[in-house]
């Protein structure tokens, strides 16, 4: 299959991490929440698409408040490298229980037989920003044409909401030229040496770009409401992947890593930018591309990617699938309703005695 996953920005030193086993600390991810009886706890294996991305900042910041052992699991995160194994690719060849990867990885798995089943939901929105240099006029995707627009690798997820956008502003994929710029400095310096028109990135290099008055926002595909009107409807994005045969063997381990990110989804939901930075680790929020303060203001004007409740957003599935149909998958043998169950999270609110607010993605998306 394709590969989807968005590259690790260059956050210096960030390696796969077996952080269970780490304390929290400004060297790299951290794990809190100790406990006598640990051992007895079950272990999960999660490798996330880019653990220091902001899109994907709930997986760590769980681990940081302790959610993971509080709920009782113990559990070992990693992160996918440039050039390296996805994680989706990773959990479905079992190399690790879990991946913190996009929605749409289920459809892609599931055209090719793969039954891999999407948890619970993070973000209703990509959480991705077409940041384009001012000289080059964009301003939706219909200013594609012509442009040399980068994307982190050839195939990757930002290759295909690229296409997919350009498609719905009527701009065939061969009247714009795509690169690869991967993400962070490199991103950055192709947006500088004027290689790139464009490229789609997250924060914290969405951040660093406008810091430096070097690209403004093309679309914005960072906020829920961003990708609804760009896209036609939220479009849900970081989720919890897992293959089905692991689930239904391990059901009681999958409820309580649902249970520890549905209170971290509630936690941001209820707590500032700044809140959640002093929380992750400090070469996450402050690098070589971002000042811990650029990292905030990015945060604080993406956060409503984040959806507060972890269930998936009515209308969501649809769109996934309307893209997947637009870049020639065939889905034709995927029910909308087998990608995805809300009866986790479900449970999750349950636990914690709170109501949904997001309206639930039906058998029909």
């Amino acid at each position: 299959m394709k590969k989807r996953t968005i590259g690790v920005i260059a956050a210096a030193g960030i390696v796969a991490l077996a952080l269970s086993a780490c304390s929290s600390g400004a060297g790299g991810a951290a794990s809190s929440g100790g406990s006598s009886d640990s051992a007895s706890m079950p272990t999960v294996k999660m490798m996330v698409g880019g653990i220091d991305k902001q899109i994907y900042l709930p997986y760590q910041l769980a681990q940081s408040l302790g959610f993971y052992k509080k709920y009782g699991v113990n559990m070992e995160l990693s992160t996918e490298q440039n050039g390296g194994v996805g994680a989706e690719e990773a959990m479905a060849s079992g190399q690790v229980d879990m991946a913190g990867a996009w929605y749409i990885h289920t459809v892609d798995f599931q055209s090719k037989g793969k039954k891999v089943v999407n948890l619970v939901q993070l973000s209703g929105a990509p959480g991705e920003r077409v940041m384009c240099s001012p000289k080059a006029g964009v301003n939706s995707a219909a200013d594609f044409k012509g442009k040399n627009m980068g994307v982190t690798d050839l195939g990757s997820g930002t290759d295909e909401l690229t296409q997919f956008l350009a498609a719905k502003a009527g701009v065939d994929k061969k009247q714009y030229n795509t690169i690869a710029v991967h993400a962070g400095s490199t991103a950055i310096a192709a947006i500088q040496r004027g290689s790139a028109d464009c490229v789609m990135t997250t924060q914290p290099t969405v951040g660093a770009l406008t810091s430096q008055k070097l690209a403004v926002t093309g679309v914005d595909l960072a906020t829920t409401k961003g990708a609804t009107k760009a896209l036609g409807g939220a479009w849900p994005a970081a989720g919890l992947l897992a293959n089905e045969s692991w689930v239904k063997s391990h059901e009681d381990a999958a409820q309580k890593v649902v249970d520890a990110l549905v209170a971290t989804m509630h936690w941001i939901s209820t707590h500032s930018a700044a809140d959640i930075a002093n929380k992750l680790p400090q070469d996450f929020v402050q690098n070589s591309t971002i000042t811990k303060q650029q990292y905030i203001d990015g945060l604080t004007t993406d956060k409503g990617q984040f959806l507060p409740d972890g269930i998936m957003p009515a209308g969501g599935p649809k769109v996934i699938f309307d893209m997947e149909k637009t870049l020639g998958v065939d889905t034709s043998n995927v029910k909308i309703s087998d990608t995805f169950t809300n009866k986790y999270a479900d449970a999750a609110l349950k636990l914690e005695g709170l109501t949904a607010t997001t309206k639930p993605a039906g058998a029909n998306g």
